[in-house]
């Protein structure tokens, strides 16, 4: 048995079966590139859903984790500490914001997007207790907590997990006058992933986040943009939402804030939405540690470069041009923006997924039918180029 089987086996016999990986056991990373046990590279066209961003091992960020972890790691959040305040000031100054409340995973950056849009709705726009709705999509993912999953509208995320929580309307995606029809005095915020990542990178129709924005302001409610997965470059701009010029009242960050090294997230709004909090009604004792906050700055610190944001535009193009030269009789949609593409097929993806593994590039269908392409946004030319004639190989089956 190889050393890659015996590995799989005891992941097999011993974790839960929540995930169905590709048969890869990877032991290395550096840039847009992996290494599995047995020494086989492979391209990487996934970036851990977007948490890589910016490369395997990037050396700024690794060598800004191994500053920190030689100074501090964690004093939690019941004393200060030399990097939290400079973070905070960071973030919200690139997101054009008042304030920072950091977390961990994304899961509970929404969660605390929720809690923060019902709090300032009872407390700031005066909605009676117990009566507060926030509006959300179809086809969205915003992570798997039990209240997350309660306005899912995928089986699979959903099911046997109740009773839901209550408090919230669903409408499909892209639908202005659904949202429009949804919304009451009652409604405290919207939900929107500019992109809908899981759901196989579905684009809105053009004007559909400027509209939600314009609902938003008009009935007094929040917008709160999921850009966990959109956010930090992906779509060849800092924030997803700039490609209409709107600016949500929240912004949710996660993923590539963390430097593909440590979970980081965080909640992004002004004051007057963020100061609803008072001390003891919300926390984390790892949200905010300083080996995130060290990362988080240097993440930070390359976007004000602008750089990747221009690699994904430039890239991204050539990336689209090349997927719409895809045979048509295995290609049903391309969709995407940027460094990010869902391939949605005619048939099955898994094995397409699985052929390309065996091709040298990895990447992971979503829905049965869609392949997703979100390679890091350091790859060259040259290898996107390689992983797309890979592609066409692996179409043809």
């Amino acid at each position: 048995m190889s050393r890659s089987d015996q590995l799989r086996a005891l992941s097999e016999e011993h974790s839960a079966h929540n995930y169905h990986p590709l048969p890869i056991v990877i032991a290395e990373a550096d840039g847009a590139w992996v290494t599995d046990v047995e020494g086989r590279r492979y391209l990487d066209m996934l970036a851990a859903y977007s948490a890589v961003n910016f490369g395997h091992r990037n050396p700024r960020l690794t060598a800004a984790a191994q500053r920190q972890l030689g100074r501090a790691t964690l004093v939690s959040r019941a004393f200060e500490h030399d990097q939290f305040g400079p973070f905070t000031a960071e973030l919200a100054h690139l997101c054009g914001k008042d304030m920072v409340l950091p977390m961990n995973s994304g899961a509970e950056a929404v969660e605390t997007a929720l809690k923060t849009a019902r709090k300032w709705g009872y407390e700031v726009k005066g909605v009676p207790a117990g009566q507060a709705n926030i509006v959300t999509f179809e086809g969205n993912f915003h992570g798997r907590t039990t209240t997350i999953v309660s306005f899912s509208t995928d089986a699979e995320a959903r099911e046997s997990y109740g009773p839901y929580t209550p408090g919230f309307r669903t409408v499909p995606y892209g639908d202005v006058e659904a949202l429009r029809a949804a919304m009451d005095e009652a409604t405290v915020g919207v939900l929107v992933e500019p992109i809908q990542g899981e759901a196989g990178v579905v684009v809105p129709p053009d004007g559909f986040l400027t509209a939600v924005r314009e609902l938003c302001t008009a009935n007094g409610s929040l917008m709160i943009a999921d850009e966990i997965q959109t956010g930090l470059g992906r779509t060849g701009a800092t924030f997803a939402c700039e490609h209409e010029g709107v600016v949500p009242d929240v912004y949710i960050l996660g993923k590539a804030l963390g430097g593909g090294i440590m979970p980081v997230s965080a909640v992004v709004a002004d004051v007057d939405v963020l100061g609803v909090f008072k001390p003891g009604q919300h926390g984390s004792t790892f949200g905010g540690n300083p080996l995130a906050c060290a990362i988080g700055r240097e993440v930070i610190a390359i976007l004000k470069t602008g750089e990747f944001q221009e690699r994904s535009r430039e890239l991204g193009a050539h990336l689209h041009e090349r997927l719409r030269k895809l045979p048509s009789d295995a290609v049903r949609e391309v969709r995407g923006r940027g460094l990010w593409a869902g391939i949605e097929l005619y048939g099955r993806a898994r094995p397409v997924s699985e052929r390309l593994m065996d091709l040298g590039v990895l990447a992971k269908e979503t829905h049965e039918t869609t392949i997703r392409l979100a390679p890091p946004l350091v790859i060259s030319r040259e290898d996107l180029d390689w992983a797309l004639y890979q592609l066409e190989i692996a179409l043809k089956g």
